[in-house]
């Protein structure tokens, strides 16, 4: 939290002095008050007790409430994150065969669509958010948009099957997120979350399209899953090592401008969507909040002076 007129929380430095003021005239009028004859009987009935109670309960909350406004005169803002006009994120996710081995609890394919859905799930409502599966090649693909349930319906339909045709993925995307727009004819910004488990087997170079996602200045966040130990049964019964290819995928985040990411287990993976979730589709924005603290020093001045009347009321 930040204020953009800080020079009025000067003001906070009357408070502590105005208390000790206060503290000052009430010992004052204890020394000068003259005791009714029939004090031992008010403090036998358990009033007296409460003396201090309604005495510093008041004063307490009215520090509070002008600790509030002088806040408030500051404006004070905090920072959160707004969408970028107009701008997308493209789920770029492999589905081939690799992805059903179990490295990553409860398998690859299954740690993937739980971990991207979340990612949706938290995005801001306002942006706009596309998915692409693939294996030997494009499987299903939704546009970027704003309804972000049509896109987690995409995500729990995916079935890990084929080869891996990365190249071929990425350039369907870019075609796709060139097409978009502003209102000045320029490509709309975007960003691809590339999450793959091995290596390209078919299709275009996935470098070719790193380097053309970076002349069109949309950045691959790429996501390595998975382990070295990690394995999958091929069709007669022999066993294939079906470790994650990370220098390419090293390599593709760097040519596109973005940055590279390794996932081992489930939680690493949750974590480095919550990462992507912050860095991209939007910025950091500043937005004032004074009326939240103008409220809440309302109330505590109103309680303030009910209490201080209302106990004030029962002594006459």
């Amino acid at each position: 939290m930040s204020f953009q007129e800080p020079l009025h929380l000067l003001a906070l430095l009357a408070i502590p002095l105005l208390l000790l003021f206060w503290r000052s005239e009430q010992a004052r009028r204890r020394r000068i008050a003259i005791r009714h004859p029939a004090a031992g009987m008010v403090a036998r009935t358990g009033v007296a007790r409460t003396g201090t109670l309604r005495r510093v309960l008041p004063a307490t909350l009215l520090a509070f409430a002008a600790v509030g406004l002088t806040a408030a005169f500051a404006k004070p803002t905090r920072t959160v994150d707004v969408p970028v006009d107009q701008a997308a994120i493209m789920l770029v996710t492999d589905q081939s065969g690799s992805m059903q081995a179990d490295d990553v609890a409860p398998n690859r394919i299954t740690a993937a669509k739980n971990a991207a859905k979340t990612f949706v799930e938290e995005l801001p409502d306002g942006l706009l958010v596309g998915f692409e599966s693939y294996s030997s090649g494009v499987v299903s693909v939704v546009d970027p948009t704003t309804d972000h349930d049509e896109v987690r319906d995409a995500i729990s339909g995916v079935e890990a099957n084929g080869g891996t045709a990365t190249g071929e993925a990425l350039t369907a995307a870019l075609d796709r997120l060139e097409a978009r727009k502003t209102d000045d004819g320029r490509t709309a910004p975007a960003a691809i979350v590339l999450l793959s488990d091995g290596k390209t087997t078919e299709g275009v170079d996935p470098l070719v399209a790193a380097e053309r996602s970076k002349r069109l200045r949309i950045p691959i966040y790429t996501v390595a899953l998975g382990t070295d130990d990690g394995y999958v049964i091929g069709p007669n019964g022999e066993i294939l090592a079906v470790p994650p290819d990370r220098e390419t995928l090293r390599e593709i985040a760097r040519l596109s401008g973005g940055r590279p990411f390794e996932a081992a287990e489930a939680g690493e993976l949750d974590a480095v969507y919550r990462t992507l979730g912050s860095r991209i589709g939007t910025r950091k924005e500043d937005r004032e909040i004074t009326t939240a603290f103008a409220g809440g020093a309302l109330v505590l001045l109103l309680a303030g002076l009910g209490t201080g009347l209302r106990w004030r009321s029962r002594l006459v």
